[in-house]
């Protein structure tokens, strides 16, 4: 989309507008550390953390502030990089970010040896060349028994998007307007792809599934589009490419970070796991898992050194994990959604577990196992059921007792900061908890009840007040039902109705996981 040339700093990459202040929690040591132990692998301390390509530095700030970790990272853009280091200085927490393309950051020499890095949508999106460049990083930088987190788009997923994302940087690259900015490019290369789709081509008949891809695409936020599918560099690839990229630096593949995806009993039938079963190399099995449920999108962890745990080992290591329910226990749904479609949660296992965490108070594996003994729960049952649980957003893991004191200031000076922004901007919808070294996901409205109660507001009314007077005073009008609520009778009501669910809802939990 973008010539480049030597002097040219973003490398054909998205510049001119920035990317979304999105979070991920499989950045998160403590969800990595769960995954490693389930896939049967030792976990390593994690003391110092990378995070390549951070993006607004969500992610970062958020574990940097609310775990024990060292985090260091950069972004090549460098508004991204001041916003990220001003999330930290509020937290008063000293990371190391820089604004350095990959090359230069990647061959520092006073970096330490890294026991967690982390690539979410980079991957796929840069240069064969950078990518040369973060092997090599891992290859010098990763410590023995240490973990990689990379995302990336993948095949066969991609096999009938990818000529739509081909035709539509074409188009932004061949006729768009002289000056139009990637958000201009963006719309022009829309209108004329659905233009083009509406004329019924051969190619829609061929791939019927592509017109439903479109429309989706259409129907998303425009920055990220224009950085999903219009930088210069695109590259989905297999998983097996991807471990011909990362063995020289002695990485092998430790499991998925969508942990639904380790639960083969909501992804496959019988005959698929059977067939899986029968299959010894990892990542043919990866393959033949991704042609079984048509991946587009991986989140995977790989390890350098993998130590394999004896059963009674892996056993008694995820039993020290400890979990913590991170959404109120009335609104959990009793179906998760795997490749298979909805599944139901069984009632003899769920319930049980789900009532004894209901008091939002982090709690061992092990101690589950031990308070449900008299339900007939195995081990295994409980295990799978964290990995489902903590997986679909319900639970997370809780770090130790020591750490979430030593975290809490920080964490929660964050969180103010997040706080005082809600005021003006609907951007950062996370919040920091020490209790699980992780962000979770706070809306607008919500920040603003929790900014009142810091302020001596104490009833959900009296949030609502505090919420209207300063959306009122922007011109700004709550949405109900699609529609914009004008009388300002209708936006304190529905504000009051907001705060009141809010009370009874999910500021318990917040309150449990430490957030303020």
């Amino acid at each position: 989309m973008a010539s480049a040339s030597s002097s040219d700093w973003t490398s054909g990459y998205i510049a001119d507008i920035n990317y979304t202040h999105g979070y991920y929690r499989e950045l998160n040591p403590n969800q990595a550390r769960l995954a490693a132990l389930a896939s049967g692998l030792a976990a390593p301390k994690i003391r110092n953390a990378c995070e390549l390509g951070f993006g607004q530095g969500v992610s970062v700030a958020i574990h940097g502030a609310a775990g024990p970790a060292q985090w260091f990272g950069t972004d090549f853009n460098p508004s991204q990089a001041a916003h990220a280091r001003d999330l930290a200085d509020s937290a008063g927490v000293a990371l190391t970010l820089a604004d350095e393309a990959f090359e230069a950051f990647c061959t520092h020499d006073d970096l330490p040896e890294f026991d967690f890095i982390g690539l979410h949508g980079i991957w796929s999106w840069i240069s064969d060349a950078n990518r040369a460049v973060i092997a090599d990083f891992l290859r010098r930088k990763l410590a023995v028994g240490g973990l990689v987190y990379v995302s990336y788009n993948t095949l066969p997923g991609w096999a009938n998007g990818a000529p739509l994302r081909h035709l539509m940087t074409e188009h932004a690259e061949k006729l768009a307007a002289e000056g139009a900015g990637s958000i201009g490019r963006v719309e022009g290369a829309l209108s004329f792809t659905e233009r083009l789709l509406g004329l019924n081509p051969t190619f829609s008949r061929a791939n019927p599934q592509a017109p439903e891809r479109f429309s989706k695409i259409k129907s998303q936020n425009r920055a990220y589009l224009a950085h999903e599918y219009f930088n210069r560099d695109w590259d989905p690839m297999y998983v097996a490419d991807m471990g011909d990229w990362l063995s020289p630096a002695k990485l092998s593949y430790a499991g998925s970070a969508h942990l639904l995806d380790t639960v083969d009993a909501i992804n496959f039938s019988a005959e698929q796991q059977q067939l899986l079963k029968e299959i010894e190399d990892p990542l043919f099995r990866e393959t033949v898992r991704d042609f079984l449920v048509n991946q587009q999108f991986r989140r995977d962890y790989w390890i350098k050194g993998p130590r394999r745990l004896s059963s009674l080992a892996q056993a008694e290591s995820l039993r020290e994990v400890r979990l913590v329910l991170v959404k109120p226990r009335a609104g959990i749904p009793m179906t998760v959604n795997g490749a298979l479609g909805e599944a139901n949660l069984s009632e003899a296992v769920y319930p049980p577990i789900l009532d004894l965490l209901a008091d939002y108070t982090p709690r061992k594996i092990g101690e589950i196992e031990h308070s449900l003994r008299d339900k007939g729960l195995q081990l295994n049952q409980i295990i799978q059921a964290a990995l489902i649980l903590v997986g679909a957003g319900h639970a997370a893991v809780a770090q130790d007792k020591e750490v979430v004191v030593k975290a809490r200031k920080a964490a929660q000076k964050l969180n103010m900061e997040i706080l005082d922004r809600a005021r003006g901007s609907a951007d950062l919808v996370y919040l920091a908890s020490p209790v699980t070294g992780g962000g979770h996901d706070v809306g607008r409205f919500q920040q603003l009840f929790l900014l009142a109660r810091t302020r001596g507001r104490k009833q959900p009314a009296d949030w609502a007040d505090f919420t209207w007077s300063i959306l009122k005073a922007q011109g700004q009008r709550l949405l109900k039902d699609g529609h914009a609520l004008e009388d300002e009778a209708a936006n304190r009501a529905e504000l009051t109705a907001q705060a009141e669910d809010f009370a009874t809802g999910l500021m318990p939990v917040l309150l449990a996981l430490e957030v303020i």
